[in-house]
């Protein structure tokens, strides 16, 4: 393609499957299949298109497991960065129960995604990218929990790192059993996990 050649464009094609409904789709197959073992072909059956009206929508299987894994990372990246570096508008502590709280709604709100997510190991470029990226989340949310211990909020006999990964545990557990239309909304489980975890770390 030389520079006078116009981009290709994607996110339009046949009514009704614009890139966000494929992109539902392939998560849900992949949720289902596994990304390994689902392809392109399975992805236009279940769709009940032809595989050149995916191709005009993403340019790769991979490029839908990207997407799909920044669904599910770039809000609560906002929420976590967001409540590291606004240190002027709270104590670590309340930024701290803050953060877990908008975690549950996040996942909530991108439950399949999420889902996918908590499944990838590393095979693919894309996945450790993904990967890097929940340890970056890590290290920022046990950055917060050291400033909250720092100022006499929680209790400093448990490491930070591991209270970072056992608050995060919490949160991502609901991917296996929440469902929206269950008793409890995703309110009630906000208020109900974060007094749990916060309850149990208070310092005496």
């Amino acid at each position: 393609m030389t520079a006078a050649d116009p981009a290709p464009r994607r996110g339009r094609g046949r009514p009704g499957y614009d890139q966000a409904a494929v992109l539902r789709t392939a998560v849900e197959l992949f949720n289902r299949k596994g990304y390994d073992a689902t392809s392109i072909g399975d992805l236009a059956k279940e769709l009940g298109v032809t595989k050149p009206a995916i191709y005009h929508h993403v340019t790769s299987k991979e490029d839908l497991l990207r997407l799909a894994l920044d669904d599910a990372l770039d809000e609560l990246t906002a929420v976590v960065g967001g409540a590291v570096e606004d240190a002027g508008s709270a104590g670590a502590y309340e930024r701290l129960r803050g953060v877990v709280r908008r975690s549950v709604e996040v996942l909530v709100a991108h439950q399949p995604a999420v889902t996918l997510l908590l499944r990838v190991r590393g095979n693919t470029p894309v996945e450790v990218e993904a990967l890097e990226r929940r340890r970056w989340l890590d290290d920022r949310l046990a950055a917060l929990v050291r400033a909250a211990v720092a100022e006499g909020a929680l209790r400093n006999d448990i490491p930070a790192e591991l209270v970072s990964r056992l608050l995060f545990g919490m949160v991502n557990s609901l991917a296996e059993w929440y469902r929206a239309e269950g008793t409890y909304d995703a309110a009630a489980v906000a208020d109900a996990l974060t007094q749990l975890a916060f309850d149990g770390l208070a310092r005496r």
